[in-house]
């Protein structure tokens, strides 16, 4: 199964999801803004398999990141807390099936999911 964790207000988020319904009707959508679907336990698992550091999936244009993180020395565990605490951080989307993830921007990343 594959999961993608989407945010539909944003336009990288949307054109994730729409390159992977153009691959496969076979997918569930979570909302993880809306939704409570992260701890710091399946947050880093996901990140993992994406083969990135924490740090690289945050999105630093954000206002939180600017004023609360910016600039500090900061481990992976707490970057996952933070992310976890305040998911707008979190690049988007990311998709996983099975033991591989990718953050789909641009969305043709996702590819990799199919190979």
């Amino acid at each position: 199964m594959i999961t993608i964790y989407h945010n539909p207000r944003c336009k990288k988020s949307r054109a994730g999801l729409e390159y992977l319904k153009s691959k496969t009707a076979d997918f569930e959508i979570k909302l993880y803004l809306k939704d409570d679907v992260f701890t710091n336990e399946s947050l880093y698992d996901i990140i993992k398999k994406t083969g990135k550091n924490p740090v690289e999936m945050i999105r630093t244009q954000e206002a939180y990141y600017k004023q609360n993180m910016k600039g500090k020395d900061l481990s992976s565990n707490d970057i996952i807390k933070l992310m976890v605490e305040n998911p707008k951080l979190i690049n988007r989307p990311i998709v996983v099936k099975d033991e591989k993830a990718v953050w789909g921007d641009p969305p043709e990343k996702i590819e990799a999911l199919f190979k």
